[in-house]
């Protein structure tokens, strides 16, 4: 038995998804173990592509099952709907392939009416949110007030419960944001119409997950966006509202006394963010029109056009540090392949000192970006399989980035098709 956790090294969107499919074949169980649909994983493979926002990237591998676990936050009509979708494309979604944890914590209209609000009020200020009530019910989370998905098996526990909440959040709707209330009976009509399909997946998946581990069956815990937007040691106070690093992963998924022995980290070749926030190596103009394009560089949640710049090993190393990564997968080399010169960010200077090291968050609307320039190699290398087929500055590139980082780069990716990659 061997866990495994697959985590993003940068701000998201490194392609986490598309290396949970790939590697899945070697694992019994797929565990979400943090965040919820505000960021989506994009997998391509034969029966399609397709971009989830809840249910684990393994579920299209036969036999995998497929958990939602504690740490995780739940919009039940999103998630009957991904459900939904996924099996009109053909996807077998049962009981014995999908399951939620009882200990999940529910997302409800109010949570997603709230954080509209709460951004619109921001104006100017406001944190980049998705506007899928993420951190509004992550801080309910944290005050008892919200509601568990084991609650959806006792409904009439569930609505005495649910009416406490309601007259809770309806002071704040109300004398806050001046906004309309919610109404019990609307909201149990809302469980009812979402909720209630979800009922046969519920289950205390901390104990099916304890009982795969003593069978030997190895686990696979699938991470939520990326280290710098982690709630603790991402770039403050744009993050996300959960820790989406490695050493989360036990806790979130159900089994806080199982361990992690492998770390794999996804790192973009380039660099990319959705959301406000600093972001030191951002192209703007025709340069990052040119790379947005040539990447598809589109939020996967929101379809909101991505920010991006080269590679910033600054923050890169930081990731890799923070997430423990035991190895690394390198996505997307070819979409740099247009380059004649390929620009990466070895250092910053922040108050005319030059640093490697990635600062506190306050200090990085001052950090300035130091490049070192290294040769493009302007081919198609999609067809390629070994690494030592690619061009020599392609090698060279990853191979750059490797010492830098510090972490061996075992994965580099040149396609978004599953068998698009390179194992070292």
């Amino acid at each position: 038995m061997s866990n495994c956790a697959i985590v993003g090294i940068n701000w998201g969107d490194e392609g986490k998804g598309r290396m949970v499919d790939l590697v899945t074949e070697q694992y019994d169980v797929v565990v979400r173990y943090q965040g919820g649909n505000n960021a989506g994983h994009t997998v391509i493979n034969e029966y399609g592509k397709f971009a989830l926002h809840l249910i684990p990237s393994g579920i299209f591998r036969k036999g995998v099952v497929n958990v939602l676990g504690n740490g995780v936050v739940i919009d039940c009509e999103h998630l009957w709907k991904e459900i939904s979708d996924l099996r009109a494309a053909g996807i077998d979604i049962t009981p014995d392939n999908f399951r939620i944890s009882d200990r999940a914590t529910l997302v409800f209209p109010f949570h997603r009416d709230l954080d509209a609000l709460e951004e619109s009020r921001l104006k100017d200020r406001a944190y980049g949110s998705t506007k899928r009530g993420i951190a509004p019910v992550y801080s309910d989370k944290y005050q008892k007030k919200t509601i568990q998905a084991g609650e959806l098996l006792y409904p009439e526990y569930l609505r005495g419960r649910l009416a406490g909440i309601l007259e809770w959040k309806n002071l704040t709707i109300e004398n806050v944001y001046h906004a309309k209330p919610y109404s019990l009976d609307e909201m149990m009509a809302w469980v009812g119409r979402y909720g209630a399909n979800l009922t046969p997946f519920i289950c205390d998946t901390g104990a099916f997950l304890r009982q795969a581990e003593a069978q030997g069956k190895s686990i696979l815990f699938e991470a939520q966006l990326g280290a710098l937007r982690d709630l603790d040691f991402g770039i403050w106070p744009y993050t996300s509202s959960s820790n989406n690093i490695a050493a989360y992963a036990p806790v979130g998924a159900g089994i806080p006394g199982s361990r992690v022995d492998r770390v794999l980290g996804i790192v973009k070749a380039y660099s990319t963010c959705v959301g406000e926030g600093p972001f030191t190596c951002e192209w703007f103009g025709e340069e990052a029109e040119k790379l947005r394009e040539a990447g598809g560089e589109y939020g996967a949640s929101t379809g909101r056009p991505r920010r991006v710049g080269p590679l910033d090993l600054v923050a890169t190393r930081y990731g890799v540090i923070m997430q423990g990564a035991t190895e690394l997968a390198f996505t997307k080399l070819d979409i740099l392949s247009y380059m004649k010169e390929i620009p990466v960010c070895t250092h910053y200077e922040i108050d005319g000192v030059k640093t490697a090291d990635f600062p506190f968050p306050a200090l990085l609307e001052k950090a300035r970006p130091v490049y070192t320039v290294l040769p493009g190699w302007q081919c198609d290398i999609s067809g390629v399989r070994r690494f030592e087929d690619l061009p020599a500055a392609a090698q060279d590139y990853v191979l750059f980035a490797e010492k830098a980082l510090g972490c061996p780069i075992k994965y580099v990716s040149v396609g978004a098709q599953r068998d698009e990659i390179i194992e070292r």
